[in-house]
């Protein structure tokens, strides 16, 4: 087994346990609820401290990991979590309850730790389908989901929640034995790494989708079991059941969004992503039937898949030298948008009595995003191909169609000595020799008419009345109607 491949296993199931430890309170809520007789504001807030500090603990933890290495902050913070984990399981009040809650968030911080550490040991080509394997280690949730109810049937949840200390310990020991004690370090300022991003616009937008795809995954993972015994009156074995399916579908789509950003442009499988988000929240905004409910609810678990593993792609290709630092920034806004949404949706409700507006503000913001998407992919599109004409050694010119020009590359100024200043606006009659007839140039255009496209050698005449011979091709270009827009000629000097 390789390097890199032994420390994906590691990483990745560390990152199951993580999150089986992240997600204990929301999954035995109904059992602790039960017990401490909670009001339902006090609930929000248990669930919710946990996937606030966890965001915000991501990015500091992206940080570090590239300071120190991943081998040291799994260790370090499987260690921590059995202070939570003791707490939590002795908690008599909302106060101690909420004490213990306060550190249970590094469960769900330590995910960027493997998204800045498994790129250094894989090629850019991979890191789509790297980063989708490293998120099936978020199925955490979804073991405890189903887990943890069904254990505090049996033995208590007190006693149920003291059984993960056993895991945390495991894993802090795995870390400390077999964690990579030699992987690339970066000890470069976090306030360095800050002023080398904060500008680039491509940040914030993967932190905005982001903040969508897997802060829906967190908010229904979190809510869902709650919601579904309260609205739909499910026990909460069943909910926990179907909270675990959510999970698991989500997760593999995640793998699905990594491997098809690898083979296909990562936008197109956003807007895709996206679009499927906008639908589910227009019908989950109608509060459904339960079948009807569920159906939306998994094409949200589909399409949040999908885009959480298409954000991991674009990562560690836009930010490799910063992957820590932006890691934490991305990964921290996605833990918000499962924060901060239900906290709003719960508000709402409380003063509507209904849950419509908070689905639909999930199917405008991701209608939002479908658009910022589709504009990322034709302007990068747009921008690769001014670059190849930007380099290109061929002279470039690009005319309407009555043949007035509109833009020229450097090289139509090294070979004819004319700038864009001087024929913007003109016809590249001004190269013009004398060497040809009209019926010379009568033929071209007859050409460009019906078969959209004329090539051969022509002479024309530089800046300084200097007489060269190039091969020309000029090619018509067409809309999607098939309309002729523009036409371009790459002409070339013959010595």
């Amino acid at each position: 087994m390789g390097k890199g491949t032994k420390q994906l296993f590691i990483q990745t199931t560390s990152l199951i346990a993580g999150f089986m430890v992240w997600a204990l309170i929301s999954s035995l809520m109904p059992f602790i609820d039960e017990d401490l007789h909670m009001s339902a504001a006090h609930t929000a807030w248990i669930i919710a401290i946990p996937v606030f500090l966890g965001s915000i603990f991501r990015i500091p933890m992206g940080y570090f990991t590239d300071l120190f290495g991943a081998r040291k902050l799994f260790a370090i913070s499987f260690l921590v979590l059995i202070l939570p984990i003791v707490m939590i399981s002795r908690a008599e009040s909302f106060a101690s309850l909420l004490a213990g809650s306060l550190l249970l968030g590094l469960g769900g911080s330590i995910f960027s730790v493997g998204t800045t550490s498994l790129p250094k040991y894989f090629s850019k080509d991979k890191h789509g389908a790297i980063n989708g394997l490293y998120g099936i280690g978020t199925i955490g949730t979804a073991i405890t989901a189903f887990l943890a109810p069904v254990l505090a049937s049996g033995i208590g949840w007190r006693n149920t929640v003291q059984l993960y200390i056993f895991l945390v310990v495991i894993f802090a020991m795995i870390h400390l034995l077999f964690g990579d004690k030699q992987e690339r370090k970066v000890d470069e300022p976090i306030m360095s790494q800050v002023k080398k991003v904060y500008k680039n616009k491509k940040l914030w937008l993967l932190c905005l989708f982001y903040f969508l795809t897997f802060g829906s995954f967190i908010a229904f993972t979190v809510y869902l079991p709650i919601f579904l015994v309260k609205y739909f009156e499910l026990t909460s074995t069943d909910a926990g059941i179907r909270t675990a399916i959510f999970i698991v579908i989500s997760l593999l789509f995640r793998v699905a969004g990594g491997w098809f950003s690898d083979k296909i442009n990562p936008y197109f499988v956003l807007i895709l992503a996206f679009a499927g988000l906008s639908f589910a929240g227009i019908l989950l905004s109608f509060t459904p039937s339960l079948p009807l409910f569920s159906f939306g609810c998994l094409l949200v678990a589909v399409c949040s898949g999908l885009g959480n593993g298409t954000v991991f792609k674009l990562v560690p290709l836009y930010f490799f030298k910063q992957a820590g630092i932006v890691n934490g920034l991305v990964t921290a806004m996605g833990g918000l948008g499962g924060f901060f949404p239900p906290m709003i949706v719960g508000a709402i409700y409380s003063v509507t009595g209904h849950h419509a507006i908070g689905f639909m503000g999930l199917s405008e913001l991701a209608l939002a995003c479908m658009i910022l998407s589709a504009w990322t992919y034709y302007h990068e599109r747009k921008s690769i191909s001014e670059q190849i004409i930007l380099h290109s050694n061929e002279g470039i010119t690009v005319t309407d169609t009555e043949g007035i020009i509109l833009k020229v590359n450097p090289a139509f100024t090294r070979i004819t000595g004319y700038t864009l200043e001087e024929v913007i606006g003109k016809t590249p009659s001004v190269l013009q020799s004398g060497e040809h007839d009209n019926e010379f140039y009568r033929k071209m255009w007859f050409d460009l008419k019906v078969k959209d496209c004329w090539e051969g050698l022509i002479w024309n005449k530089r800046k300084n009345g200097e007489i060269y011979q190039e091969y020309l091709t000029i090619k018509a270009i067409k809309d999607d109607a098939g309309e002729t827009k523009n036409f371009i000629g790459v002409f070339r000097e013959i010595d």
